[in-house]
């Protein structure tokens, strides 16, 4: 696996690369105060059916914070910018949390490049887009989590650092993803954990459906976090689905 800087302008995401040169691409893209570090257990398990190729967007993980914190249909532009850039073809477009919301924006903004996109544990529920309630609902997804996920969780947010996180989470609030989902094209997977307290099943089926080609998959027993602790899980539901498409 290679580890690469990538500098489009004055952004900066640095990349992981399985490039074993095979005929799928997985692009996976991290949710706010995360990075690669979270996607591990998902890419080792999609390593057997493509190339995975997973990103610290700008301020994230190891990749410089940039002057300004771009909306959510700003940082779609810039993937789109990166995976031409790095002649990824038309990857299999994998968000998570936030990752879900800069992935549907790039979607939208470009069907020739994702004509299959996973959104898993999208955000934010617009029934509590506030900064107080979804931080409510992110101390109470964490309740009972295992030490290993929340060390890496923390290991996550420590790189981001307070005032990054918290543009960041500003940008996410305003973003009204409801908007974004019925122009996309792509045919699309939605994916929570059973116990997802900040995705809750009213919210999700309404993002499926809001979606003109999308189903939707729970994963038992897990939450917020699901590809982190059930990566296997995770990965079958995404290669099935992009096998029948």
């Amino acid at each position: 696996m290679t580890v690469r800087k990538v500098v489009l302008g004055e952004h900066e995401i640095i990349t992981t690369d399985t490039d074993k040169g095979a005929a799928r691409t997985f692009l996976l893209v991290h949710g706010i105060g995360m990075g690669i570090s979270y996607f591990a257990q998902l890419s080792s398990e999609l390593e057997s059916y493509g190339r995975v190729v997973a990103i610290d967007l700008p301020g994230f993980g190891d990749a410089a914070e940039p002057v300004e914190a771009m909306t959510m249909a700003q940082m779609g532009a810039l993937l789109i910018e990166f995976v031409e850039a790095e002649n990824l073809g038309r990857p299999v477009l994998v968000g998570h949390s936030m990752g879900t919301q800069v992935a549907a924006e790039a979607a939208a903004q470009r069907p020739d490049l994702f004509p299959e996109l996973i959104l898993v544990a999208p955000t934010v529920n617009r029934s509590e887009r506030t900064i107080r309630r979804q931080s409510w609902r992110m101390m109470q997804d964490l309740f009972g989590e295992s030490p290993s996920v929340i060390s890496l969780g923390v290991k996550n947010y420590t790189k981001t650092g307070p005032r990054w996180f918290v543009k960041k989470l500003r940008n996410m609030m305003v973003h009204t993803i409801e908007d974004t989902l019925p122009q996309i094209q792509a045919h699309t997977l939605v994916i929570r954990g059973s116990r997802d307290r900040i995705c809750p099943r009213s919210w999700v089926e309404e993002v499926t459906a809001l979606i003109p080609d999308a189903t939707m998959e729970e994963v038992p027993g897990r939450g917020h976090e699901t590809m982190v602790k059930d990566g296997a899980c995770v990965a079958e539901y995404i290669v099935a689905h992009v096998g029948a498409a």
